[in-house]
């Protein structure tokens, strides 16, 4: 991990909310968000504001291409970075590990650009209820941890 350990939040992340997966992914972290730490904003949307790409080499088709996010430093995360911090400062520590393992790390950052790609197919499989099934689960099977980390705001990172 340590990908987290930097980030000063509110962590705002650019997402596809035209695609299910996508959606029902951010909708159950942010539901989980009692810090406050995750904003959302939808790069799908017709009235998508891309000013806040002005002078940077990020276009609004990169945002819809892979997940984005930007921390209030302005430090921006790409990919399976944006997962590993969204997921912890959702409380869920085990799957921000999945993302975050010296291990499984090179094979999801290869699957990732896959998935993202395909992100639609996999809604109309029904992966979206899948995700929507897991996500809940892997906190209440480890409630009380969860219950401690969502205590303490962003997980001890500062918030502007």
């Amino acid at each position: 991990m340590s990908t987290a350990a930097a980030v000063l939040f509110p962590l705002t992340i650019f997402y596809d909310a035209s695609c299910p997966m996508c959606a029902t992914e951010m909708h159950v972290l942010k539901s989980r968000d009692t810090g406050n730490c995750l904003d959302l904003v939808d790069c799908s949307a017709p009235g998508f504001d891309e000013s806040v790409l002005a002078g940077l080499p990020i276009r609004r088709k990169d945002l819809m291409t892979l997940i984005h996010a930007r921390d209030a430093h302005g430090r921006w995360y790409v990919g399976i970075d944006v997962f590993e911090i969204a997921y912890r400062a959702a409380g869920l520590e085990m799957l921000a590990g999945v993302w975050g393992s010296r291990r499984l790390r090179p094979l999801v950052h290869r699957i990732y650009p896959w998935i993202a790609r395909n992100g639609q197919i996999l809604s109309h499989l029904g992966f979206n209820r899948l995700v929507r099934l897991v996500l809940p689960a892997a906190c209440r099977d480890h409630h009380g941890a969860c219950a401690r980390r969502r205590a303490s705001g962003c997980f001890g990172q500062a918030r502007q």
